[in-house]
């Protein structure tokens, strides 16, 4: 069995419930489809974590944190996160083990492939920075076109919404799947959801299992009232960013 998270965003108190569940479980891997930064407030925590993962991609703010983007693809909050974030990781008084963090982090590939299945963070004709969203379905030639380069599975995060999309432009919430996604011969694109900043109206931490034939989608609860405190607590950080949490947006 293999877990897969994506998308922490500096939220420890998600990766930790997360990891707390994942022990639980006959968990023989982790992996992660990137985004271990930004938005939240424990980057460093959330790193050094992410370092005892079987296998990290690079997100689109973990590449933002490595190197300048002039705001490219953010918003402002999210922007001046990331810059919070660099500072955090400058810090000269950790300068040791912040040098491990942001070598981890520039050494992170943008694709992965493990038992014959893709993993990107946002899609695999633009492994970075492309978002699938559920309403993709409704452009069949730009999905197609993501799905010439997809054998059979991918695995993506980024946009922060659970669900399945398979090749003839459908889209499947976990609900609608009862929670599990067998495979089939169709190709499918499957995200498991965010650990850190879930949006889908649910605002319990998400990851999801490799099983067998089975994608299996799972939820935990987590003291995100703590993690917003700590948000409003850092002026850089946006309040928005705390609130969403307690919504799931």
């Amino acid at each position: 069995m293999i877990a897969i998270v994506s998308d922490i965003h500096s939220n420890l108190e998600a990766l930790q419930a997360v990891l707390n569940d994942i022990r639980k479980r006959p968990v023989e891997k982790i992996l992660c489809l990137g985004d271990i930064v930004g938005y939240g407030p424990n980057p460093k925590e959330c790193i050094d974590l992410a370092r005892k993962f079987d296998f990290t991609i690079l997100g689109n703010h973990d590449e933002a944190a490595l190197f300048v983007h002039e705001g490219a693809f953010f918003n402002e909050k999210a922007r001046i996160a990331i810059e919070w974030t660099r500072s955090i990781l400058d810090d000269p008084r950790d300068q040791k083990l912040n040098t491990d963090r942001w070598s981890f982090l520039g050494e992170l590939p943008r694709t992965y492939t493990v038992n014959g299945a893709l993993l990107v963070h946002g899609s695999p004709r633009k492994p970075v920075k492309e978002y699938i969203f559920p309403e993709t379905i409704f452009t069949p030639m730009k999905l197609e076109r993501i799905f010439e380069k997809v054998e059979l599975l991918c695995f993506v995060g980024h946009t922060h919404i659970p669900g399945v999309i398979t090749q003839d432009c459908q889209f499947f919430s976990p609900q609608t799947l009862e929670n599990t996604y067998r495979y089939s011969e169709k190709k499918a694109i499957i995200n498991f959801g965010s650990v850190g900043q879930p949006r889908d109206g649910d605002p319990r931490a998400a990851y999801g299992l490799i099983d067998n034939d089975r994608a299996v989608f799972c939820r935990v609860e987590y003291d995100y009232r703590s993690t917003m405190q700590k948000i409003y607590a850092i002026s850089q950080l946006d309040n928005e960013l705390a609130d969403r949490l307690a919504e799931g947006r």
